[in-house]
């Protein structure tokens, strides 16, 4: 009996590289999402997008706001809204403890990425951050320029 090649589903990493660019991540958190079926299949596909997203805590619930998830190519009548809010499913303490912290000024809820687990399952990491300075995004810009001179002079030699 001859093995059957089956190809392996491409991972599913779906990073807000602006909110590295924008925010200070203190803290992180891994959620669950409540999606529908053709949104899951979207994501599967790779079609979702973090950008302008945040996160907000309403009745004892955390949602996700702003999240592009396009519509499933194959679905008919069924596809859901681009942009809806949906539900994020952590523990009662998380969300207590999330919607303390960002009483405080300057502190706010934001996904950083968006991926497949190992049983299929949609998650999201979300964050809970502090907005940069001007002069910190500088910063951190610089660094960052440093350290690839850094590994392109150590490529050479």
């Amino acid at each position: 009996m001859a093995k059957k090649n089956i190809a392996k589903p491409a991972k599913i990493n779906i990073k807000n590289k602006r909110a590295e660019h924008d925010f200070f991540c203190i803290d992180k958190y891994t959620a669950g999402i409540v999606l529908t079926g053709t949104e899951i299949k979207s994501i599967r596909a790779g079609k979702a997008s973090l950008v302008d997203t945040f996160c907000y805590i309403h009745n004892g619930e955390m949602w996700v706001k702003n999240m592009h998830i396009s519509e499933y190519s194959f679905g008919s009548y069924n596809n859901h809204p681009v942009r809806r809010d949906r539900k994020l499913l952590l523990n009662k303490k998380e969300i207590k403890s999330l919607a303390d912290d960002t009483k405080a000024p300057g502190f706010t809820i934001v996904p950083l990425r968006l991926f497949i687990d190992d049983n299929n399952r949609a998650k999201l990491v979300i964050g809970l951050c502090r907005g940069k300075k001007e002069y910190d995004k500088r910063a951190t810009l610089k660094d960052k320029q440093d350290r690839r001179e850094m590994d392109r002079a150590i490529k050479r030699f």
